[in-house]
């Protein structure tokens, strides 16, 4: 489909609702029915229509077709947050005795439903260099019914060959599911690839104005169904309508911010690599990548998020240089107007920082849509802090 038909007709009955240009927000629990029959087949099949919102409402069936045409999937489901969207299809498709092969150095939240919450429930993870589909091939055990990835992965945006990894799961019965949050659908769509199942933070790029939480999974109908009618309607994880109707609205202008983004960002990232204090510029399109060409393959563009490191660091160093920022904000997450910088070592207790291991000196940059001499204007002042 032709991206401006999803992202302004798609889903959108205007005759349904007044001719509003806009969809409206269904703000209701639930909905009636005008006979005993109605009702008995809404109840024994919550899939096919509209009964309460905790499962599905008119508003959030508009969004779920857009964003399963932008991943070129058959079903969409949306959820109340990120983790929400990969905890929830995860506990719908493993049980006990079951076992996991994850990508080393996932999102934190996802590294705790591995690490922490899946073994309470006898579920096994193994944590894989996902760069090398040798190894995930090499973790492989008869009981291996997932692999998750997250390409590029997080801070320091290594990727992996979906392709090759979705054909070799495929090959041996197991579910792949990806995190694809970093480059949002109009960047990577890993269903063409042969990836089952792709789950996103909407809090990102796809909300863009940092005042929405929310989550999706796309995938084939069979496995969405499967995820909709056990684990998502008991646990409760749907998104309210409202929030549904703010993604409405940022999707109309997905493509432009992420074009103002993306061209802010190479800007500010050509300053940062002839910076003589800066040591490297880590993201997937970097010249100096050993998987510059998988990116490319993979991937249209990388966005606004990328990480750094300073010549020399130490953690005063890195301290000082992250606190001297004026307009570059420190907090989590991405894809709003505002740029933004996390330093690793902020997740990490002082006694902990240990200067020797690479993941514990980066800094990852976010860049907004502020005009990219703005920010280069305050990394120049903080650089002779340092």
């Amino acid at each position: 489909m032709d991206i401006s038909y999803i992202l302004n007709e798609l889903g959108e009955e205007r005759g349904d609702y007044f001719n509003a240009i806009a969809p409206p927000i269904i703000q209701t629990s639930n909905f009636k029915f005008n006979t005993v029959d109605d009702f008995r087949n809404a109840l024994a099949d919550e899939y096919q229509g509209n009964l309460y919102s905790r499962g599905f409402n008119p508003t959030i069936d508009i969004l779920r077709k857009k964003l399963a045409a932008l991943d070129g999937a058959e079903d969409a489901l949306v959820f109340g947050s990120g983790i929400a969207a990969v905890t929830v299809p995860v506990l719908a498709l493993l049980s006990s005795g079951d076992e996991v092969i994850c990508v080393e150095n996932p999102y934190s939240w996802t590294i705790k439903l591995f690490n922490d919450f899946l073994p309470k429930f006898g579920v096994k993870t193994t944590f894989v260099d996902g760069s090398d589909t040798s190894a995930i091939e090499a973790a492989i055990t008869p009981h291996t019914k997932l692999i998750y990835l997250e390409s590029p992965n997080t801070f320091s945006f290594d990727v992996q060959d979906l392709e090759a990894i979705a054909s070799l799961a495929k090959a041996k019965g197991i579910i792949t599911m990806i995190d694809n949050s970093y480059c949002s659908p109009l960047y990577q769509q890993p269903i063409a690839y042969g990836i089952d199942l792709v789950a996103q933070s909407a809090t990102k790029y796809l909300a863009g104005h940092s005042d929405v939480m929310a989550g999706v999974v796309t995938g084939k109908q069979e496995l969405i169904k499967r995820i909709f009618e056990k684990e998502y309607m008991n646990i409760g994880a749907s998104l309210a309508p409202q929030n549904a109707w703010l993604l409405l609205r940022s999707l109309r202008t997905l493509p432009i911010r992420l074009e103002k983004i993306t061209a802010n960002a190479n800007k500010v990232i050509e300053y940062l690599e002839q910076n003589p204090k800066v040591e490297s510029v880590l993201h997937p399109f970097s010249k100096n990548s050993k998987q510059l060409d998988l990116a490319k393959k993979q991937m249209k563009a990388c966005g606004g998020l990328f990480s750094i490191t300073l010549k020399n660091p130490s953690l005063e160093k890195i301290e000082i240089f992250c606190n001297s920022l004026k307009h570059i904000l420190m907090a989590v997450s991405w894809g709003g107007y505002e740029s933004l910088i996390i330093p690793a070592c902020a997740g990490i207790s002082k006694s902990n920082f240990d200067v020797n291991n690479p993941r514990h000196i980066l800094i990852r940059i976010y860049v907004g849509l502020e005009e990219p001499e703005y920010l280069i204007n305050d990394f120049e002042q903080a650089f002779e802090k340092v």
